[in-house]
Parts: C-alpha cells; sequence; structure tokens
C-alpha cells in the first residue's frame, strides 16, 4: 500500500484514506475499457481519463492540466480532435476514437505541453506583481482546527499568516483572494474551484504539520507531480523559491520540495503550491510561528517568493535578501519606466 501510495503522489500512510480509497478506484480502469464523455452532474474520473487527456495533449489538443477527469475542457479537446480528424465530433470516447489516437504520432515533443504554457504564461506576465492575482487558502478553519497543541492550532496560525501576506500583497497592487473565511472549512475541491472560477493565476495553501515525534520540525513544500514524470514546471519553481526564501530568512530546517497529487494542487488550473511552515508538535517551531513578528518574517518570504517566479532571474539578489521595501520599489521603478 505505501508503495502504491508514493507512487501516485499521496502520503504514504499505508491507511486507506479517502483520498487513497479513490485512487485505487481510478487505478482500475485502462484506456479503451469504457467509453468517457463528459457527465455535467458526476464527472467521469479514472486512469484512463488520464491517459486520454496526455494523449489529446501529445497531439496538440488542449485538454488542460492532466488530473484524471473528464471535465468541460477535456471535452472540447476531444471534439476538436474528432473534427480534425473526420470523426463525429460528439465528444465521447469510443472505439472508433480510440483506434484514431493510436494510429497518430504525438505532434508535440520535448515537454509536456500544458506545462510548457504554464511557462509561457509566466514569462508574458511580466516581472511587476500589480494585477496579478493570487488566491490563498489557510489550511483547515471552522469546527476543523487542524493540528492543535497546547491550545495553538493551525487553522488560526494558517488564517493569521494569510491576512498578512494578503495585506502584503494588496500593497504591491495584487489582487490576493481567500478561500475560506475564518469561521468556514471548505473541502479541498471547493477551494480549488474557487481559484479557477476567479481565473487566478497563482494558488498558495498554507499549512503546519504535526508528527508523532517531538524532534520533527522544518518546512516542506509540495507541487503538483504524479512521480511518474508528470510535474507543473511552474509549481515545482514556485515550491523551490518558497523553500529557498524561508529557509534563508528563518534558518528552520530545509524539508525540501516533492510532488503530490492532493486535490487542491491537482484540480487547480493554474500553478499551485502547498507550503507546511514547521511542526507544531515540535516546542521551537511551535513558539516561533506563535511570534507575530516570525510570522511577518514568514510573510515577507512568501511574497518575495513569489516575485522572484516573475522575476525569471533579472534584476535579481540573493535568496533571503530581497526585503519588502526592496520589492515595492522595484515595482515603482519598472511601472514609471514602462
Amino acid at each position: 500500500m505505501r508503495v502504491f501510495q508514493q507512487r501516485r503522489g499521496l502520503i504514504t500512510d499505508g491507511v486507506v484514506g479517502p483520498a487513497t480509497y479513490r485512487a485505487l478506484i481510478d487505478a482500475r480502469w485502462r484506456l479503451g475499457d469504457r467509453s468517457l464523455a463528459y457527465l455535467v452532474s458526476k464527472p467521469v474520473s479514472g486512469d484512463d481519463v488520464f491517459a486520454l487527456q496526455e494523449r489529446l495533449l501529445e497531439l496538440g489538443f488542449d485538454a488542460g492540466r492532466p488530473d484524471g477527469i473528464f471535465g468541460w475542457q477535456t471535452e472540447h479537446a476531444l471534439r476538436s480532435f474528432q473534427r480534425d480528424y473526420g470523426l463525429n465530433a460528439d465528444g465521447i470516447c469510443g472505439p472508433g476514437t480510440l483506434r484514431a489516437l493510436k494510429q497518430l504520432a504525438p505532434k508535440v515533443r520535448g515537454g509536456r505541453p500544458v506545462y510548457l504554457r504554464e511557462q509561457e504564461k509566466v514569462r508574458r506576465a511580466g516581472p511587476l506583481l500589480r494585477g496579478k492575482r493570487i488566491v490563498l487558502d489557510p489550511g483547515h478553519g471552522g469546527t476543523d482546527r487542524g493540528v492543535a497543541v497546547g491550545g495553538v492550532n493551525e487553522a488560526d496560525i494558517a488564517w493569521d499568516l494569510a491576512r498578512r501576506l494578503e495585506g502584503r500583497m494588496v500593497a504591491t497592487g495584487m489582487e490576493a483572494l481567500i478561500t475560506r473565511g475564518p469561521h468556514s472549512c471548505p473541502p479541498e475541491a471547493d477551494r480549488a474551484g474557487f481559484a479557477n472560477e476567479a481565473g487566478a493565476d497563482l494558488f498558495l495553501s498554507l499549512h503546519m504539520d504535526a508528527n508523532a515525534a517531538p524532534a520533527a520540525q522544518g518546512v516542506a513544500s509540495f507541487h503538483f507531480g504524479t512521480g511518474n514524470g508528470t510535474t507543473s514546471t511552474v509549481g515545482e519553481a514556485l515550491a523551490g523559491f518558497l523553500q529557498r526564501e524561508i529557509v534563508a530568512r528563518t534558518g528552520m530546517l530545509d524539508c525540501r520540495i516533492h510532488p503530490k497529487t492532493w486535490e487542491v494542487l491537482r484540480l487547480t488550473r493554474m500553478p499551485a503550491v502547498r507550503t507546511e511552515i514547521g511542526y507544531l508538535t515540535n516546542p521551537e517551531d511551535r513558539r516561533r510561528l506563535l511570534d507575530p513578528a516570525f510570522r511577518d518574517i514568514i510573510a515577507e518570504g512568501l511574497l518575495v517568493a513569489v516575485k522572484r517566479l516573475y522575476l525569471l532571474g533579472k534584476d535579481d539578489q540573493p535568496t533571503g535578501t530581497f526585503t519588502f521595501d526592496d520589492l515595492l520599489r522595484h515595482e515603482l521603478t519598472r511601472a514609471e519606466g514602462a
């Protein structure tokens, strides 16, 4: 079970929870086992849908991020393929469509097209943060307090951190949206749907971690990836920037970046990262996270990491040295020179 979870980008705890159960069900299907179509009330999901999406992308049809769910974008790409190949454009992947898909050679090589589009979108967006829309997702909320130790809980710290980051982003001219209020806890799929409907440029989920061993500590960041080579390259780059900035500014243990298929990473249509900032079960991490000044340092590091993503290595400064004031000056100077 742990090997299966690792290969699927899930938490490798050996427990068949909701995410693992869903992955086990999806893994039953191979492309050709059944006809595939867009069902609005209950979208079809499975490894066969994932394979269809990847095949359409290889042939140059934009099915969006391969998430294993047959949605409207997959249907649109399939209809476009069917029309171009002279088939009945009914949006159903049946035997005839499947034969045609297998007969054609890929048109796009040298990288997965959907992620090449992500990279090009970042390049075209330019280095300024003004006008960019980011969705902040403070973990848990409402009656779900997340990790709770000694009266300290993850939901409250994540909410406070999101508000601090929101204020700094608004000051740069960004539009920052938050997925929940202080007393609500939407499902992960709803949080991803909120970001998709908002047309966000980036999605950043904020969490703290826990471990049975009190010595466990540090920061880790996660981006979408299946573990078999399918990875959001922009999400991976942003996760790397976030890790380096937080570690350089705080000295927290670097637990590195990892690909995962969690819903907030898989279902979002923009680059998405989830960051686990410290272990509330670790006395030192908990003490530091309770300090508002420390949370300000984290918020500044997160904002600078987003800025670095859009700078594309130009006019950059060494990790951990780019301050909020530097960032505002850069924004003002570039805006005046535009």
